[in-house]
């Protein structure tokens, strides 16, 4: 059905660049990049919408009370009847969403060349992803509920747990949770690994080493990450960013993440989440004291009432979405700016903007009101127009009539 949609794509040069910035091979690109985010956009819509209805018709049709009252045949402990409602509800939730997360994440990243995985391994990674995020939704419901009987301020008690754990889950990402999806070897090549610690050095960040990882074998996509804290921080580069780019893009690629650990962004995006954490647990407690009154629930604690917690989170999850993205791409550009003077080479940081482009498919020219409600980092044109104008000695080149654009799978 989707496949007249798709009728030229795959057909640019992998390597920028062959046809000089203003050239053809560039103009392919951006027609590729507009056919898959148009495509991605309406699949995404199409999501967020399964999402919505989901957890509305079991509300609508009382589902609620029907698996609550299927876990208490099964089993007199509350905790037992909590955690089956909600396997329950993350089966069904998977089951409905799964086509999509195929076409999305596998079939439409490989019809247009992003994506090499084999099915196999990709479904290994998705599995592995889903056990993850199950296990900590999981436990992150049973502690709601736990609280919700212990305490009527469960929801600050809540929000401090919630913020903890976000900390402890960035001290042991680059130890537990990316060596499941990646092989990690340091960086063999020694010059550049000392000249990428020195630069961390210079930016103030202390990191125990330089990793790769090897993205090649799933995808043609370039990254880099300062990941961890304290003796778990450590530079990993993607694979695909050696073979592909220069050693000066690649230290300007770095320079972007080390100034986001060198301004504290960790700091900050805790504090800023950790607010919106705070919210989203107290207009929940409200809308469970609202549900009792409404779906009929034995109380706030009321398993049944499930469904109706889920559909008040996602509704919130998605109104903050222009704060938390609009924060993100605040931070983002401060990251730029700090590549930006921290390696004195604007040229390099061009440069690795656009072979990001190319490499990751990223979109040039979304609308103003895509990127500020789905994009986590600034229009890409804007950021290259920042670059080109530190180069000239201005502070933005940026024109506002040009439109704005988000590099989704650009510098992180």
């Amino acid at each position: 059905m989707m496949a007249p949609l798709l009728p030229s794509f795959g057909h640019c040069s992998r390597h920028f660049g062959d046809s000089g910035p203003a050239g053809p091979d560039v103009q392919c690109h951006m027609a590729d990049a507009a056919r898959y985010h148009r495509l991605q956009l309406l699949l995404t819509l199409l999501g967020v919408g399964l999402s919505i209805a989901y957890p509305l018709a079991l509300v609508l049709t009382g589902g609620g009370h029907g698996l609550a009252g299927w876990a208490a045949r099964v089993s007199s402990a509350r905790w037992v009847q909590v955690a089956l409602v909600a396997l329950a509800l993350g089966a069904g939730h998977a089951a409905l969403t799964l086509p999509l997360k195929m076409i999305r994440g596998f079939w439409l990243p490989r019809r247009f060349g992003l994506l090499h995985q084999p099915m196999p391994s990709w479904l290994g990674d998705q599995l592995k992803a889903a056990v993850i995020v199950g296990v900590l939704t999981l436990a992150a419901i049973e502690i709601v509920y736990a609280l919700l009987v212990l305490t009527p301020l469960w929801w600050l008690v809540a929000a401090a747990v919630f913020i903890a754990a976000e900390i402890a889950m960035t001290a042991v990402l680059p130890i537990w949770i990316v060596p499941l999806f990646y092989r990690l070897t340091p960086l063999a090549d020694r010059g550049l690994r000392d000249r990428l610690l020195a630069l961390a050095r210079r930016a103030g960040v202390a990191a125990v080493g330089v990793f790769v990882a090897d993205q090649s074998r799933k995808s043609r996509t370039a990254n880099a990450a300062v990941v961890g804290l304290g003796r778990t921080r450590r530079i990993i580069l993607f694979d695909t960013l050696l073979s592909e780019f220069s050693p000066d893009e690649i230290e300007a690629v770095l320079a972007h993440e080390l100034g986001h650990h060198a301004h504290g962004d960790m700091r900050r995006g805790l504090l800023v989440n950790g607010t919106l954490t705070l919210v989203t647990t107290g207009l929940a407690a409200l809308c469970l004291e609202l549900g009792v009154t409404l779906l009929g629930l034995a109380g706030p604690g009321d398993p049944a009432g499930l469904p109706w917690l889920a559909l008040v989170t996602l509704a919130l999850g998605l109104g903050q979405l222009p704060l938390t993205n609009g924060f993100s791409r605040w931070i983002e550009r401060q990251a730029d700016d700090f590549a930006l003077a921290t390696t004195d080479n604007a040229a390099a940081f061009v440069g690795a903007m656009e072979r990001l482009a190319a490499l990751n498919l990223a979109e040039r020219r979304p609308s103003r009101l895509k990127e500020i409600f789905l994009y986590s980092h600034p229009a890409l044109d804007r950021r290259i127009a920042r670059a080109e104008g530190a180069r000239r000695g201005a502070s933005s080149g940026w024109d506002a009539g040009r439109g704005a654009t988000a590099d989704r799978g650009g510098v992180a």
